[in-house]
């Protein structure tokens, strides 16, 4: 990820940034996030797509959710601001791939969650990184960089998203993976 002979910083922003197996920080162990927005100048923000909470936002608000949202699956979206309740639409567009919009206000959220060909979750949190730290933590192998598939779109198997990744990585990620947090649980 070096900045080479003047070519423009290269944005991940779009891609699915996966926890290489020997990240052992808690809050990203066995994480896949969804990069929002990136510059090497100005850091990134994204969000944990596979750490479901098994709440619906009717179990988080006060009030009664506008119709259609009520059973909404909740995430952990990441450490940062996990005092806010954030809608987000996954939705997938010919050509160009995941679009994720993280800025779904909440009297919107119940139309796009009527549309076909998007996914509406809802996020406690998220994961930021500031100029070049992400860099920095791939440039150390903390990440593995993986395109979206439409199969993000399915909820249901979010959970398993990361154990899936590892699976196609071939048989090395695929051993690293099922290996116990505690090896001397072997």
């Amino acid at each position: 990820m070096r900045n080479l002979g003047g070519e423009a910083p290269h944005s991940l922003a779009g891609s699915l940034l996966v926890a290489h197996p020997n990240m052992l920080d808690p809050n990203f162990r066995r994480a896949v996030l969804f990069i929002s927005a990136h510059d090497p100048n100005d850091g990134a923000l994204g969000i944990i797509i596979n750490r479901p909470l098994d709440k619906q936002v009717a179990d988080l608000v006060d009030e009664t959710p506008p119709e259609g949202l009520a059973d909404v699956p909740v995430f952990l979206g990441g450490p940062v601001g996990k005092n806010q309740l954030m809608f987000a639409a996954l939705e997938w567009e010919k050509g160009e791939g995941l679009k994720f919009n993280h800025n779904v206000a909440f009297e919107q959220s119940s139309e796009v969650a009527s549309q076909k060909r998007s996914s509406i979750c809802a996020f406690i949190g998220y994961a930021g990184w500031g100029a070049g730290q992400l860099e920095a933590e791939m440039e150390q192998k903390a990440w593995l960089l993986q395109k979206p598939s439409r199969s993000v779109l399915k909820l249901d198997r979010l959970p398993r998203l990361w154990f899936d990744i590892m699976g196609r990585l071939g048989p090395w990620y695929k051993m690293l993976a099922a290996a116990p947090d505690d090896p001397s649980l072997n």
